[in-house]
């Protein structure tokens, strides 16, 4: 038969199900590899042939076109019939479409045989033979979801991996002992350290020991497939484990930590963190391989770790010159509860398909105990898994039930397979249970009765799979119990010699950062970051120049043309022209620049212009990429509408590339309380807690515009507030020279330090807030403090000094030249922090006889004016000032950073201006003042 029509081919197919042989091998093989929807396109045709084909033809192909709906079914449905919960709380629903009856078979029906056309390597197979094939498939110990996801070769990859590849790989029996020593030694490490320190927080791994075959097998199959390096996040359950058992950290320096230990020498500054916060890393040679493993550190906030670990991630890939992502590989463990409940989760799935933050796929290991701290699941999310947010970025979800290390074990490899097959995520979602509370001394029956009651009856995963070997004859008893003691043994010998030991050193120079220098408690001068004529002029070029045939837009190309005038006549030079010169002389001298954050390529104020798109044709082009073609990289990245996750993802990039300017923006200063906790957790506390520096650059636009009070201030104050042992460093800058030097000196240090600017928003078309080429040259530097260069008289002649930062001085200047007010001087705070105490008592010793004004256009209950008046007074003291005291001008303090209606801002803007500039304001008792900050007085 030649088909020449729908009708031809439809009758075709209802013989090739009734007898294959009855068609030419071309249509069998077409016919054989028909999906579901062209079988259902087809059954609907043959249902129009009726009374053309036999009934004994049409019979076969309604029953063939059946069984595959169902063994579709079970693809998508089975895992909800699966055997998953070690404790089997309670057992799984029926689903009614897993059930042979809703596809018409029935009774008899079940054992007559039906052809499938080669379908999970079966042909004319009964009806039950196919349910008890795909139930073992989809309904055992593991079930997966993957038909969400869009991609028809991915898809394929799973099935065909869960239908063909696993049942023909069983773990061999040598691979299962390995196994067996893996559990032993987690839960031994666990039980150990519960008897040697009874009652003390250690967040043990007990009821999750599979965790650890798991991130063993994860690791072994990456180093075959081409990993080099692998970096490891998670928060504080079971990291002990972790560490010791996995990256091989020596239990006698984590037992010398139980015992009040400090996990860093003496001779190093910083405050510690709890041992279950702290990261470690290790080289491993694994089959001949050498891979980097690596445990970032993490604190309290559990889901923090995971956008920092993929930007590290993505950082060492661009270290290695890892185009294709696949030689380092991230791994994040989570818990069930806070996977489905913190929203930093979501923001990293979203990015990880994003060409800007794009990791190679991350692995992501759900340590799912059933419940959250005192939680239950139905109180804990909508959804029926924890897992169902990866969905969203079509990663395939594999749940196993952790009391089958084999299962465990083969799925672990599965995701290292799939992550180097695709470069995209993939989701482990490892179904055990917590033995103990929260931490060691909590209670969990009194919330978990039940759960509880029986997790106390319930043997060990080691157990349970010790007695599962001696059964298959895989080890005997006697060689499953030496394991354990051995391991005891071994723990026994780390304990006494943990009573001697000490930490030879700090490795926060090591890899990357060596070449570096420990961080100074005393920096040493600026260094001189100003850039030659030959520097100067290459940037130029490269920032000025239109690639022939780009059709820019034309108000662009004004702007442009306005900036090549400023750079080559060294006149008017703009923000965001000296933002560009600091990036591009830096890629000049071989430093990566990446800059990310919302829509930064245009920037937020249409300044920066960073990427041009072609008028018409949308093609990108990015000028810095022209300063030295093919020589160090440059990213400008507009990210999702993210502050968390982003912010993360940016320090763990800078945690990794020491080398590289690497900046953040916030799209208006106050959107960084979205990434509050990385500002906390990482950003401040990073290097004091766990040795980590770090050079990430927080640009947030801040200064008082009258846009109301979500578009005023970046809470400088809150920053201020963070400051402590040289941690960071706030700048608010005047000039855009300034800002040049403090980009570029950055890099021009050695050792590294957070930088948070408090950018300008009105300033960046200001006419006066411009500088000259001279202030960009050879041995020129960064100016933490700024005198009055233009002050109408000498300093001797000045009666008052007005101390400010930021915006608001060219608001004092320009009333000041209106008044002829020549008699006060302005004095300018570039750097807030580290406080330039030595540079201001330089400037204020020609000012003795001045009385002192701090002004500043935050209320008084914010901005810098409390963390300023802590030095003031000691610094001018210093100088000699004769009344230390500073007098405020400002707004007074307010509950909401600024008012939302515009005449009520100009009445206050003038108002703080005039305070500052008056000479006749009589001092204010300490009392008056405190009234008015609206503290109590009693």
């Amino acid at each position: 038969m030649n088909p020449t029509t729908v009708t031809d081919v439809a009758r075709l197919y209802g013989r090739f199900l009734a007898d294959p042989g009855a068609v030419d091998a071309a249509w069998r093989d077409v016919f054989a590899r028909l999906d579901v929807e062209a079988q259902l396109w087809l059954q609907h045709e043959l249902d129009r042939s009726a009374g053309v084909l036999d009934d004994a033809c049409m019979a076969a192909a309604r029953d063939s076109v059946r069984a595959l709906m169902l063994v579709r079914a079970y693809r998508v449905r089975g895992h909800l019939e699966a055997d998953l919960d070690p404790l089997h709380l309670s057992p799984p629903p029926h689903h009614p479409e897993l059930d042979p009856a809703t596809f018409g078979f029935e009774g008899a029906d079940l054992d007559r045989p039906v052809f499938v056309g080669g379908v999970l390597g079966m042909q004319n197979s009964t009806v039950r033979e196919i349910v008890e094939r795909v139930r073992a498939i989809y309904c055992g110990t593991v079930g997966v979801e993957f038909m969400h996801m869009q991609d028809p070769e991915r898809k394929a990859w799973v099935q065909r991996w869960f239908e063909d590849e696993r049942p023909r790989t069983p773990l061999t029996p040598e691979r299962r002992r390995e196994v067996l020593a893996e559990l032993t030694a987690a839960e031994t490490f666990e039980r150990f350290l519960d008897t040697r320190f009874k009652g003390t927080k250690r967040f043990g791994l007990d009821g999750g020991e599979s965790t650890l075959p798991a991130l063993e097998a994860l690791v072994r199959t990456a180093a075959s497939l081409g990993v080099e390096e692998v970096v490891i996040g998670m928060s504080h359950r079971g990291r002990l484990n972790v560490m010791a058992n996995l990256l091989g950290k020596p239990l006698r320096a984590i037992l010398h930590e139980f015992e009040g230990g400090s996990p860093i020498p003496d001779s190093v500054c910083g405050s510690g963190d709890v041992k279950y916060h702290l990261g470690t890393s290790t080289d491993r040679e694994i089959d001949g391989r050498r891979v980097h493993l690596s445990l970032a550190p993490n604190p309290s906030h559990l889901e923090a770790v995971d956008p920092v670990v993929v930007g590290k991630v993505r950082a060492r890939q661009d270290q290695a010159g890892d185009a294709e992502r696949r030689r380092v590989m991230g791994v994040l463990l989570h818990g069930d509860a806070a996977f489905a409940g913190q929203g930093v989760v979501a923001e990293t799935l979203q990015m990880s398909e994003l060409d800007g933050y794009r990791a190679g796929g991350i692995v992501h290991v759900i340590v799912n105990n059933q419940i959250g701290f005192t939680t239950c699941p139905a109180a804990a999310r909508t959804s029926p898994y924890c897992s169902d947010f990866a969905r969203a970025v079509q990663a395939p979800v594999v749940h196993v039930n952790g009391d089958d290390p084999d299962a465990v074990v083969q799925v672990a490899e599965f995701a290292a397979r799939y992550r180097q097959a695709f470069g995209a995520d993939v989701v482990v979602d490892l179904v055990c249970y917590r033995r103990h509370g929260h931490n060691e001394g909590d209670e969990p029956a009194f919330t978990q009765p039940r759960m509880y009651a029986v997790i106390r009856s319930h043997p060990g995963t080691r157990e349970l799979y010790a007695r599962r070997l001696a059964e298959e004859g895989v080890v005997d008893a006697a060689q499953a119990e030496r394991m354990v003691a051995d391991y005891r043994a071994h723990c026994d010998r780390e304990f006494e010699a943990s009573k001697t030991y000490a930490p030879a050193a700090a490795d926060w120079l090591d890899g990357a950062w060596a070449g570096l220098s420990p961080p100074e408690r005393a920096p040493a001068a600026d260094p001189d970051t100003g850039v030659d004529d030959d520097a100067w002029a290459a940037v130029t070029a490269a920032l000025c120049t239109v690639p022939e045939g780009f059709a820019l837009n034309p108000k662009i190309a004004r702007g442009i043309e306005r900036r090549r005038r400023a750079l080559e006549s060294g006149e008017g030079i703009d923000w965001a022209s000296a933002e560009a010169m600091a990036f591009g002389t830096l890629l000049r001298e071989g430093h990566p620049v990446r800059l990310s954050g919302e829509d930064v390529g245009r920037g937020t104020f249409s300044q920066r212009h960073a990427v041009w798109v072609d008028a018409e044709t949308e093609a990108r082009h990015v000028p810095l990429s022209a300063v030295v073609p093919g020589g160090a990289p440059v990213e400008i990245v507009d990210s999702p509408l993210s502050e968390y996750g982003v912010l993360g993802f940016e320090y763990g990039y800078a945690m990794a590339r020491p080398e590289a300017l690497v900046l953040w923006e916030a799209q208006f200063g106050d959107f960084a309380n979205g990434a509050q906790v990385i500002i906390d957790q990482f950003v401040a506390s990073g290097e004091a807690k766990w040795l980590r520096m770090n050079g990430l650059v927080l640009l947030l636009p801040h200064g008082y515009e009258g846009q109301g009070p979500e578009h005023s201030s970046a809470r400088l104050e809150r920053f201020l507030q963070l400051c402590g042992e040289d941690n960071i460093q706030v700048v608010s800058c005047t000039t855009p020279a300034n800002f040049f030097h403090a980009l570029r000196r950055q890099l021009h240090r050695p050792w590294r330090k957070p930088l948070v600017v408090m950018a300008p928003k009105s300033l960046l078309r200001h006419p006066r807030c411009v500088s000259p080429r001279a202030a960009f040259a050879p041995g020129t530097t960064f100016e933490r403090v700024v005198t009055d260069a233009d002050a109408p008289t000498p300093p001797e002649r000045a009666r008052q000094v007005v101390l400010c930062s930021g915006k608001v001085y060219y608001d004092l200047a320009a009333e000041r030249e209106r008044r002829g007010a020549g008699d006060v001087h302005l004095v300018r705070l570039e750097q807030l922090y580290p406080f330039p105490e030595a540079a201001l008592a330089s400037v204020l010793q020609a000012y003795r006889h001045c009385a002192l004004v701090w002004c500043q256009e935050e209320p008084r209950n914010m901005g810098a004016w409390s963390f300023v008046r802590e030095f003031l007074p000691e610094v001018a003291t210093r100088a000699g000032v004769r009344d230390p005291e500073p007098r405020y001008a400002g707004r007074p303090a307010a509950a909401a950073p600024a008012t939302g209606v515009h005449r009520v801002h100009v009445a206050e803007q003038a108002r703080l201006v005039d305070e500052a500039l008056r000479t006749d304001v009589p001092r204010r008792g300490r009392i008056a003042a405190r009234r008015e900050a609206g503290v109590s007085t009693d």
